[in-house]
């Protein structure tokens, strides 16, 4: 359901349960053990206001941040892999295999050089 949203702790209620928020989200507590810390870290009060919450991220660039990280990119290629439908998924196969017809050729023209 919330795998792969990007949200901010906005406060931590005990040892098993934070306080997390999203601009798109409404805030709610979430157990911790489902949550995934990155290296992304901003400047902010305990418990902001949500306009707060959201200049706050904006001045930091949490989205393009996001966007830029391996982890982020992953999770991008995931949801637009799940989201293909059949005619999209066979395109990609033809491509995959037209591009693996090309190595080859080449593949075999080195080694035709590395014989001669």
């Amino acid at each position: 359901m919330d795998y792969g949203k990007l949200v901010v702790i906005v406060d931590v209620v005990d040892q098993n349960w934070a306080l997390v928020d999203a601009p798109d989200m409404e805030r709610i507590q979430m157990n911790l053990k489902r949550l995934s810390l990155t290296d992304i870290v901003i400047d902010i009060n305990r418990v902001p206001k949500k306009k707060n919450l959201i200049e706050a991220m904006d001045k930091a660039d949490v989205k393009n941040r996001w966007q830029k990280s391996s982890w982020g990119r992953k999770l991008i290629v995931q949801k637009t892999r799940a989201a293909l439908n059949d005619f999209d998924r066979f395109q990609i196969m033809l491509a995959k295999i037209k591009r693996a017809g090309v190595v080859r050729q080449d593949l075999a023209k080195l080694k035709k050089e590395i014989t001669a």
